[in-house]
């Protein structure tokens, strides 16, 4: 028997965990022959396709979501055009949900299975060429040979702690950026948008396994690891074990998904101890709105998120992102300016601004229109219009999330577009406007383009900042020769012999640069850079007055 696994993500940078964990179960049958095609979505499926036929399998299997799902359907309808014997079956969260009209629609596909597949999966490989012993496998959906619709609910995992990890399986990613690791599985919320919502119970691995997986990843000299854990502080006890755990490799960044309204004064004093760069939080706010929220069946009272939120943006130890979601029921745009306003308050590291997407086996899905919610057929299943935001504020809000990305959540520009949020509430509306009329806003902006941006926005309407964006420039390590530096004089600077290091450290070979605050002082900022390439090496302010600049 051979099996071709079809492994398509959006980028490289991305990995599904479904072939190696569904690998490792069974990687010793020597009854089973394995292949991958490995490819991104914005690869020729013609080049994916041809490939993959080389193998000649017996069985096609892969995993579908919301970004690779129009893709991979494209690369297995050619597949089974040219290898029609072979056996297609599709998993993921694309089918979590009804799959009757997929499988009608879609009739290359022999079964897709619904729900966790380790367990499942080596039961379905007994009989893969007898459809009629289907009935028998939990999760599996399909048309039987009458064509009637079979479903056999959803596949849970019984026993996750005895799984074999799937960083022991050969095809398990090493050379990604980072590595996701699930200590848990399951959610103990019931938030109606989110897939997991139902997934109950919550299974959890011991910390001596987690220790032990811990070890291999570090031997393979992995220093990025995103725990998948849906909300890591759901149990304070065992929280505080993990991190006590995490502290053992100093060298490993752990990314975090974390509630806010759940955070205990034992963890807080947990995570005040951690040391600089440990932790980095996601933490999953969606709305600074009880009604939104309560629609939304998040747990929590929002005056705890808000508290829980306020010390975590607090921390200098670490940065925590805020997550809010345009398109929930009761939520206006008027409101998503305002939280915004007050994330940036906060001093969120991201504001991470999304569109809702009702996905497949979601509460909010089936509700929909009792909800007076109108979605795209289509993945991914972005929401066009509710009762309380209308076509067009939807696509402000989806102009507001890139100017987002491309300036508060970009650390270049991060602390001077904070300060112009606070400075003055119409700056975000005011910016998008901008944005819009030299029709930028749509398209890909270089870090340079966006402090180009940046520096003649505040020329032209908030001229008290322009220094700052000066510095902004200047500190990122932009050229010196384009506008944002048409103030800095490079020629011959000699330091003063008064200055204050603000960062860095001074050296005498150092090419120094002086911006002054204005035409008429002497006071003003000298930056150091290393003589072979411009890059900031310090900051460096100069004082000849009693009064501070």
């Amino acid at each position: 028997m051979k099996i071709l696994w079809i492994d398509l993500n959006s980028s490289y940078a991305h990995s599904s965990l479904a072939l190696p964990a569904l690998h490792a179960q069974i990687a010793n049958d020597p009854s089973i022959e394995w292949a991958i095609v490995s490819a991104t979505i914005n690869e020729n499926a013609g080049t994916v396709v041809d490939e993959a036929y080389h193998h000649k399998p017996d069985i096609i299997a892969a995993t579908t979501w919301l970004f690779n799902h129009e893709q991979l359907l494209h690369i297995t309808s050619r597949l089974k055009v040219l290898l029609p014997k072979a056996c297609l079956i599709l998993g993921g969260p694309e089918f979590l949900g009804n799959n009757e009209l997929f499988l009608r629609k879609y009739p290359f596909v022999d079964c897709v299975f619904r729900g966790e597949g380790e367990e499942v999966f080596p039961q379905w490989l007994t009989c893969w060429n007898q459809p009629e012993l289907w009935n028998d496998i939990a999760g599996l959906c399909y048309l039987d040979t009458d064509k009637q619709y079979r479903d056999n609910g959803t596949a849970r995992v019984l026993n996750f702690s005895r799984l074999i990890p799937p960083e022991k399986s050969c095809f398990f990613n090493w050379d990604k950026p980072f590595v996701q690791l699930e200590t848990t599985r399951g959610c103990f919320n019931t938030c109606a948008f989110c897939v997991s919502g139902g997934e109950k119970p919550i299974r959890t691995l011991s910390i001596e396994n987690i220790r032990q997986r811990l070890q291999t990843i570090h031997e393979h000299g992995i220093k990025n690891i995103r725990v998948l854990d849906r909300t890591f502080n759901y149990n304070t006890h065992r929280a505080k074990e993990l991190l006590q755990l995490f502290l053992e490799y100093p060298d490993i960044h752990f990314h975090l998904e974390i509630h806010p309204a759940l955070l205990s004064e034992e963890l807080k004093e947990e995570l005040k101890q951690l040391p600089q760069g440990l932790l980095h939080l996601e933490a999953g706010i969606q709305s600074l709105r009880e009604p939104v929220l309560e629609q939304s069946h998040r747990m929590g009272k929002l005056s705890d998120a808000l508290k829980g939120l306020k010390f975590l943006c607090s921390l200098p130890n670490m940065e925590t992102h805020a997550d809010l979601i345009a398109g929930l029921p009761l939520y206006h745009l008027y409101e998503i300016f305002e939280d915004v306003y007050t994330l940036a308050g906060y001093n969120a590291g991201e504001i991470q601004l999304e569109s809702l997407k009702l996905l497949p086996g979601t509460e909010m899905r089936r509700r929909a229109e009792e909800l007076g919610i109108r979605y795209s057929p289509f993945p991914p299943y972005e929401v066009l219009e509710t009762n309380e935001i209308s076509v067009g504020e939807l696509q402000t809000a989806r102009r507001l999330s890139r100017l987002l990305d491309a300036f508060y959540n970009t650390p270049a520009w991060h602390t001077l577009t904070r300060e112009l949020i606070l400075n003055d509430k119409d700056f975000l509306h005011n910016l998008l406007k901008y944005l819009i009329q030299v029709n930028l806003i749509d398209q890909p902006m270089s870090l340079e383009k966006r402090g180009l941006i940046l520096y003649e926005y505040c020329k032209l309407a908030y001229p008290e900042y322009k220094i700052q964006a000066s510095i902004a420039w200047i500190e990122a390590g932009m050229s010196l020769k384009k506008t944002p530096a048409e103030k800095v004089k490079t020629k011959h600077q000699i330091p003063p012999e008064k200055w204050e290091v603000i960062y860095g450290g001074y050296k005498s070979n150092l090419r120094l640069c002086f911006l002054p605050l204005d035409e008429n002082t002497k006071c003003g900022y000298w930056f150091g850079f290393e003589t072979e390439i411009q890059r900031t090496f310090l900051s460096l302010i100069h004082i000849s007055e009693p009064t501070r600049h």
